[in-house]
C-alpha cells in the first residue's frame, strides 16, 4: 500500500513539472528544466570599468607651477640740474647786468674783469691789466665791434695780440702781460683771453668803469 502511495507522488510531481514550464516533459524547447537565473546576463558582459578610459586632467600641467617674477628694472636716474649762475652783485657794471645774452664787465681801478649772461656771472673776476697813463683804456659803455683770433697791430711793428675782441676802435681784449700795462687794450692771461673771445659774440654789451 505504502508503494502504490509513492508512486501516485511521484506522478503527481512529474505533472507539475510539465505544467510550469508550459510544454511537455520530455521538449528541450520550452527550456523548462533551465533555472530562472540562467537566462539573465552575467555581470561579464557589462560595460567596461571606467579605469580603463583615459586619464583626463582638468587644468593645464604648467598651471601647477609658480611662475618666476621678473626682477624690477631699476629706473634711470634723474640729470643733475645745471648749477645757477653766480648772482652779479659784486659786478660794478650795472648796464652789462641788464643785458640779455652775454656781456662783459671790466673795473679799471680794481683790475678784474667778468663775463656775463643774462645778468648772471659765469665768468671771473680775472686779473686784467688796462692801458697806460697817456693812453688809458676808454670808459664807458661799448658793444663788441669784431674778434680776430690773431691780430697783427701795425700801429706796433705787427705785435701779436691772440684772440683780440675789439669793443673800442684800436682796443680789445686780448692775450697780453698782467705785469706791463697796455696802451689801451685789456690785457688778459691766455686762458682768460680764449674764455673771453669764445664767449663773446658781436653787438654783445661791453661796460667799462673807471
Amino acid at each position: 500500500m505504502k508503494r502504490v502511495l509513492v508512486g501516485m507522488a511521484a506522478l503527481a510531481a512529474a505533472f507539475g513539472l510539465v505544467a510550469c514550464s508550459g510544454g511537455t516533459a520530455g521538449s528541450a524547447s520550452g527550456g523548462g528544466a533551465v533555472p530562472a537565473a540562467a537566462s539573465v546576463p552575467t555581470s561579464s558582459a557589462s560595460a567596461p570599468a571606467s579605469s580603463s578610459a583615459p586619464a583626463t586632467s582638468s587644468s593645464p600641467a604648467s598651471t601647477s607651477a609658480t611662475p618666476t617674477p621678473k626682477p624690477t628694472p631699476k629706473p634711470a636716474p634723474k640729470p643733475q640740474p645745471k648749477a645757477d649762475p653766480e648772482p652779479s652783485a659784486d659786478v660794478p657794471c650795472a648796464a652789462a647786468a641788464a643785458a640779455s645774452g652775454t656781456s662783459a664787465c671790466v673795473d679799471i681801478s680794481g683790475h678784474r674783469a667778468w663775463l656775463l649772461q643774462d645778468g648772471k656771472v659765469i665768468y671771473g673776476p680775472v686779473s686784467m691789466l688796462p692801458g697806460r697813463k697817456g693812453h688809458a683804456t676808454p670808459t664807458g659803455t661799448f658793444h663788441v665791434l669784431s674778434k680776430e683770433k690773431l691780430h697783427l697791430s701795425k700801429q706796433f711793428d705787427n705785435a701779436p695780440m691772440p684772440n683780440s675782441v675789439f669793443f673800442y676802435p684800436g682796443d680789445a681784449f686780448h692775450t697780453g702781460s698782467l705785469k706791463v700795462y697796455s696802451h689801451g687794450c685789456i690785457h688778459l692771461s691766455a686762458t682768460s683771453s680764449l674764455r673771453f673771445f669764445n664767449t663773446l659774440h658781436v653787438g654783445d654789451v661791453v661796460q667799462v668803469v673807471p
